[in-house]
């Protein structure tokens, strides 16, 4: 351990477990704050504090609607703004679920009404149904050749459309997620192989894999991450819709996730021929196999996340004793925790590989980004509550991922958390907070649903 990462982990040993994610320069949080406030509000104030009140409303953009992409380290406004359907939904799924959760004080439901009707007016293609990926400043559509729509956008577009359904009541929102559904049911689902297509031409056609594109490309495969964001999506809008259909396409997906997605190891493969075959170069030398990270790694960070969604999505269906699923969801974490957990500084690392011929998973990219560990908050505090008594002691992780953020990931002088952790990153500390691939979305998740399951835990310690 170097000298400057020791000094980091003695700091944040200061906080205690609980209130490390307080800012300590806000004049509302006193050491008395935190030691009186139940663990639960300390991480609902930490939602509030650290990501709603520095992100809304600066990312509004009055002049051309939606949100503004690019955010400077010390919150500023970038100079880079173009809008992708991705980063917009969140926003409004963001601040939909801030709503509900502070009803009564800043204007969150009007900052998600502002992002609908971007989506809505702007985004949303009238000649051929569906959204594009990505457009100016302006609105202008931008089609990049294998990107101008895909299903993982549209996807985001019907999870922050459901969200902001069930927060304001506007039936306007849950009509265009319907027809969002309907869009993908027609272009982007295969009645053949189930699941998916992610990538579509602007009518909606999915684009074929063809020697035209490079071998490092992803265009043309399925793949596990509009799968699981799609699962994620039709999650959110069967709580508001219980359509059978929907109902249908979401336990097809669950299945296909848990079952052909995530190998018997407990890790997902990333990307897929039409009929699942994976995609893999584990015969290749070491230096292809590093030119083609992007398409075949161990992602420890989707690993956790997705035992949290698969969970959610089992209990939206009304599977309650769905033991199998929670028995995949359980050896994912604990593969992650076992093979992709950095034992000396905590955190989750980026990446992993079991290369042909060796026993033993080999980390391949040792830095550890911001949603990763944000998910790793959320799924490893459910599994606590699952299994308290297991040897892995889940609680203990979750302690020491506490500890690993607030040391690396937290800005404690300009708010926010860092792209990328310190330890590994250090330039991150100036880098942008904001771009169209980071937002709010992952981190406020995490943090209103720990909030959420330590008020489950102290409901039932009173029982």
């Amino acid at each position: 351990m170097t000298a400057k990462n020791t000094v980091m982990m003695l700091r944040a040993l200061l906080f205690c477990a609980f209130s490390i994610f307080l800012i300590s320069c806000s004049s509302k949080n006193t050491k008395e704050s935190a030691v009186e406030e139940e663990p639960s509000q300390q991480f609902k104030r930490a939602a509030k504090a650290q990501l709603l009140e520095k992100w809304y409303p600066l990312v509004i953009d009055s002049a051309d609607g939606g949100y503004f992409s690019e955010v400077t380290h010390d919150f500023q406004l970038g100079e880079k703004h173009d809008k992708m359907i991705v980063t917009q939904a969140r926003h409004i799924w963001t601040n939909a679920k801030a709503a509900e959760l502070f009803p009564e004080e800043d204007p969150y439901l009007e900052y998600a009404e502002h992002g609908f009707n971007f989506l809505k007016n702007v985004m949303w293609d009238r000649e051929n149904g569906g959204f594009f990926n990505l457009v100016n400043k302006e609105g202008e559509p931008i089609l990049k050749n294998g990107e101008e729509k895909t299903s993982y956008g549209n996807a985001f577009a019907i999870y922050g459309l459901a969200a902001y359904y069930k927060a304001s009541g506007d039936a306007k929102a849950l009509e265009l997620a319907k027809r969002t559904f309907y869009w993908l049911e027609e272009n982007s689902h295969d009645p053949k192989y189930q699941g998916y297509f992610n990538t579509l031409y602007v009518d909606g056609t999915p684009i074929q894999r063809t020697d035209e594109w490079p071998s490092t490309s992803d265009v043309g495969y399925k793949d596990q991450n509009s799968s699981i964001h799609l699962l994620e999506a039709f999650t959110e809008l069967y709580q508001a819709w219980p359509n059978e259909l929907l109902a249908e396409r979401l336990e097809e997906l669950l299945l296909l996730i848990r079952d052909t997605i995530t190998t018997e190891k407990g890790s997902m493969n990333l990307f897929f021929q039409p009929d699942w075959t994976p995609v893999t170069f584990t015969d290749k030398s070491k230096e292809e196999i590093k030119k083609h990270y992007y398409l075949d790694h161990v992602s420890f960070g989707h690993d956790v996340e997705t035992a949290f969604l698969m969970l959610e999505a089992s209990h939206a269906l009304g599977l309650e004793n769905d033991t199998v699923t929670l028995k995949k969801g359980k050896k994912m974490v604990d593969h992650s925790l076992r093979t992709g957990w950095d034992k000396e500084l905590g955190g989750f690392y980026d990446g992993g590989y079991y290369f042909e011929g060796e026993d033993s998973i080999s980390i391949v990219n040792a830095d550890k980004n911001w949603w990763a560990q944000a998910e790793g908050l959320n799924s490893l505090l459910i599994m606590d509550s699952y299994f308290p008594e297991d040897k892995l002691q889940y609680r203990n992780y979750f302690d020491k991922l506490c500890t690993y953020i607030q040391t690396y990931l937290v800005d404690e002088e300009h708010g926010g958390w860092y792209e990328w952790g310190l330890d590994t990153r250090p330039d991150s500390e100036t880098a942008l907070k904001g771009h169209i691939w980071k937002a709010t979305y992952h981190n406020f998740r995490a943090l209103i649903n720990v909030m959420r399951t330590l008020e489950e835990k102290r409901e039932v310690s009173k029982n």
